[in-house]
């Protein structure tokens, strides 16, 4: 397990240069946290880690519950489940289909079988006085 403080968004993107480095296909990253807690941002850092590209466009993808990347460490999918309505509805999605993707999760507690298929827990915590961001990561037992 690790905990670090992200002071600001270079930090931020240090961790997701850092998370993406250890990760393989296969990996579903859960990243979980309040509104607000940079869920989305830790993930737009670690894509454009895995894609190579520090200016890719990373939308969220709330609206679209999952946005594709063919990046050269192969297929990421970016998912935000804030929005599914019934737990079942995760299927449609396709995430676990491919087993050369990696997969980031947000909002992942509304579905059981992606909490199932986690390799990396991510936490994101607004500390108090809201300056920066608490994170921790570990590997679910």
């Amino acid at each position: 397990m690790m905990q670090r403080h992200l002071a600001d968004d270079a930090a931020t993107a240090a961790l997701g240069d850092e998370i993406a480095a250890g990760l393989h296909p296969g990996d579903v990253i859960i990243l979980q946290g309040d509104l607000g807690a940079g869920k989305t941002a830790l993930a737009r850092a670690i894509i454009r880690a895995l894609a190579g590209d520090a200016e890719l466009d990373v939308p969220s993808p709330t609206f679209a519950l999952v946005q594709p990347y063919d990046t050269p460490r192969g297929p990421v999918l970016h998912a935000d489940l804030y929005r599914l309505g019934d737990p079942r509805e995760v299927d449609e999605l396709g995430l676990l289909d491919n087993a050369d993707a990696i997969v980031l999760v947000e909002w992942a507690e509304r579905s059981a079988e992606i909490t199932d298929a986690a390799t990396y827990l991510v936490t994101l915590a607004i500390p108090p006085g809201g300056a920066g961001r608490l994170v921790t990561v570990s590997r679910p037992s």
